[in-house]
């Protein structure tokens, strides 16, 4: 028995008509670039580190903040609810890559801090996504990936 998808395109992109609008094929082309690269980072990440995309983006999101975070503000920066962020953040606590404390500003909240092991696994994991995001976009020039950052720029503050 065959397979009936052998063959096919596997993108987002692919599901359009040539004839489709600009802007449903510029879309299309974002999310099916966003969905190549991410995937390729969330296998890397396993094969190398042996951890996830979700467990590197809290790491991220707390080196950039150089500080404690709220789950509310954690959870804003990586653009997901708090309920969302709540196991992952156990999770982490538990493998001793994050620790909780109470906000004594905010009884209601909790901060969350890198531990040292988890300091020291965003150090060694930074380079190499570093790398990996350079590798995907190689195929851009300096020049066109300023005005792609630019154009994307100007598509982000259509969208807010």
């Amino acid at each position: 028995m065959s397979d009936p998808d052998a063959g096919l395109v596997r993108d987002r992109e692919a599901a359009t008509k040539s004839g489709a609008r600009l802007e449903l094929r510029l879309w299309l082309r974002l999310l099916t670039c966003t969905s190549m690269i991410e995937q390729m980072i969330r296998a890397r990440l396993r094969i190398e580190f042996d951890t996830t995309l979700a467990r590197f983006d809290v790491l991220a999101a707390l080196d950039a903040a150089d500080r404690e975070l709220t789950m509310g503000a954690l959870s804003a920066r990586l653009m997901v609810t708090s309920g969302n962020v709540t196991g992952l953040i156990n999770a982490m606590a538990q493998d001793g890559l994050v620790e909780r404390r109470a906000n004594p500003a905010d009884q209601r909240s909790t901060l969350i801090a890198m531990t040292p092991a988890g300091i020291a696994l965003f150090a060694r994991m930074a380079p190499a996504h570093a790398r990996w995001i350079e590798a995907a976009m190689a195929g851009l020039g300096r020049e066109e990936a300023a005005q792609l950052w630019q154009s994307l720029g100007h598509l982000k503050a259509s969208v807010t």
